[in-house]
């Protein structure tokens, strides 16, 4: 089961690499329009769900804090991640918004039944640095200037962290809840664009269909996954495997024509695969363990 659930949970890594080759090619809609619509598409799977088995309604009665972790994990780490590259460059907001998986990581051995050993540390740090090669390719320097910027980053760093922390401690909770959690951001980021942004739709069949695929897999199943994956699974290993989706998404920007291969995408995936090879090891080598044990 805890080996089903991480592989689920990795899932949503996947998803979320597709998440710059989507919003590149959903065209110029803000980010609070693009977020409202995308989060709005995400929630209806989870609706269709609950419509289709009215028993599961009662699922979403959860205590506050339930919604308030969740509510505070989506929105509001879209809203500071927003406000961050409104506020500075988007090289060192990206990387200080990253330090997400070393901080779940680190945080797991606060949560119970959980050890943290020094290979789920290297991991994440090798992780760290491939991102560091990934994202800051064309140079990071942090100037004063985007105090706010950064500030905002580093609260979107512990604010994802905090959720995926928090939310193993919900384990008895239904992932059905994050359908709730999906149709509360896209209201709220509704309210944002109406206040803060001018409307701007797709212009053609395309970027509509990129926006559909945006709401379907990085900013719809992908929470889903991600919700089972760090209740029932590994949260180390998902910590620290976190670190490849800045990398799957720039190979499949390559792929897709938008960016050039260099040494330091393969640097970074020797880095990145190595953590999470290294982060995993002891589930890796027990599975293996037990296999052999089987066929003995």
């Amino acid at each position: 089961m805890k080996f089903r659930a991480t592989l689920i949970g990795f899932s949503a890594i996947l998803m979320w690499s597709l998440l710059a080759l989507f919003t590149a090619a959903s065209g110029k809609m803000p980010p609070f329009q693009l977020s409202a619509i995308c989060f709005f598409i995400g929630s209806i799977p989870g609706i269709l769900v609950l419509a289709a088995r009215p028993q599961r309604l009662a699922l979403l009665r959860q205590p506050a804090k339930v919604w308030i972790v969740g509510i505070a994990g989506l929105f509001g780490y879209h809203f500071l991640y927003f406000t961050a590259l409104r506020n500075a460059p988007a090289v060192e907001a990206g990387l200080i918004a990253y330090l997400w998986p070393l901080l779940i990581v680190v945080g797991s051995a606060l949560l119970p039944g959980e050890r943290l050993r020094w290979y789920h540390i290297a991991g994440a740090l090798a992780g760290l640095a491939g991102t560091v090669l990934i994202v800051g390719r064309n140079g990071v320097a942090f100037d004063g200037e985007y105090a706010i910027g950064y500030g905002a980053a580093f609260l979107c760093a512990f604010t994802w962290s905090g959720y995926s922390l928090l939310t193993r401690r919900f384990e008895a909770v239904s992932t059905d809840v994050v359908t709730g959690f999906c149709l509360v951001t896209s209201v709220l980021s509704l309210f944002c664009h109406l206040g803060l942004e001018t409307t701007v739709w797709p212009g053609s069949a395309f970027e509509w269909l990129a926006v559909l695929g945006l709401g379907l897999l990085p900013v719809g199943a992908a929470f889903y996954a991600w919700d089972f994956g760090v209740k029932n699974g590994d949260i180390q290993i998902l910590g620290a495997a976190s670190y490849a989706a800045p990398l799957l998404s720039t190979l499949i920007l390559i792929l897709a024509g938008f960016a050039e291969p260099s040494w330091r995408i393969a640097a970074a995936c020797l880095l990145v695969t190595g953590g999470a090879v290294l982060a995993a090891n002891e589930m890796i080598f027990r599975r293996g363990r037990q296999r052999a044990a089987e066929g003995a």
